[in-house]
């Protein structure tokens, strides 16, 4: 019977590392809440893409340090859980609300808390992550919804509108693409998702000015990416 791995202790330090670095999205977390209250929502926007990067990396670090054989008593997938909801849906909110960008009084409010709750929801599914590397239903990325709203200068009706129109997309089980994980086209996955940050940071370099060109490759990311997804769940379904 072979042995279970341990591992030397330097890669245990090293994945107790890793753990500090998906920690610190917490104190990113802080931060984006600090700058939207004082109504900075490009500084606020910038700690987000901090908060995407980091969450890109470290699960593919964690894979390599194999820190769940190293570190056996630490849930890093619960650590990541807390991080992404903390970064990819309070904070965000958070964002939005003090900004303006939703609808004053009881309807902002309402409006407010239909992601938080979508997303309690979805965080915890056991299949909210599938077997095949799949997100199930709408995978919270109130971040991303924050960035183009700010960037875009939506109005808060337009707002309140993708926020219900997301939060409902939560609960229906279309699998959208895990762009580090997915199999299929995941060179391209990785190339276009680079590129997206690269707009991302672009588009924030230039504001209160977007250029129209760089909106429209940031834009052409999420066309792209929606229809992939519509697609390898048709695929899938067909072949079952």
């Amino acid at each position: 019977m072979q042995e279970p791995f341990v591992g030397s202790t330097r890669l245990r330090l090293a994945g107790l590392a890793l753990h500090a670095y998906t920690a610190s999205g917490t104190v990113l977390a802080l931060l984006i809440v600090i700058a939207a209250i004082d109504g900075d929502a490009v500084r606020a926007l910038w700690l987000g893409l901090a908060t995407l990067v980091i969450d890109g990396t470290d699960g593919m670090l964690a894979r390599r340090l194999r820190v769940k054989e190293t570190i056996p008593w630490f849930d890093g997938a619960m650590l990541d859980n807390i991080v992404d909801y903390l970064t990819y849906a309070f904070a965000p909110i958070v964002l939005l609300w003090t900004g303006g960008y939703l609808p004053s009084g009881t309807w902002g409010a309402i409006l407010g808390a239909l992601p938080l709750l979508a997303s309690s929801y979805q965080f915890c599914r056991v299949d909210a992550k599938t077997e095949d590397h799949f997100f199930l239903g709408f995978p919270s990325y109130w971040n991303v919804v924050a960035f183009y709203v700010v960037v875009l200068s939506l109005s808060p009706v337009t707002t309140g509108i993708i926020l219900v129109v997301c939060s409902i997309l939560v609960f229906i089980p279309v699998k959208y693409v895990y762009p580090s994980r997915t199999k299929a086209f995941r060179s391209l996955n990785l190339l276009t998702t680079a590129v997206w940050l690269a707009s991302y940071a672009v588009l924030l370099a230039q504001m209160p000015n977007p250029n129209p060109i760089v909106v429209g490759v940031s834009l052409s990311y999420l066309v792209y990416y929606g229809i992939l997804s519509l697609y390898l769940t048709w695929r899938r379904k067909a072949a079952a």
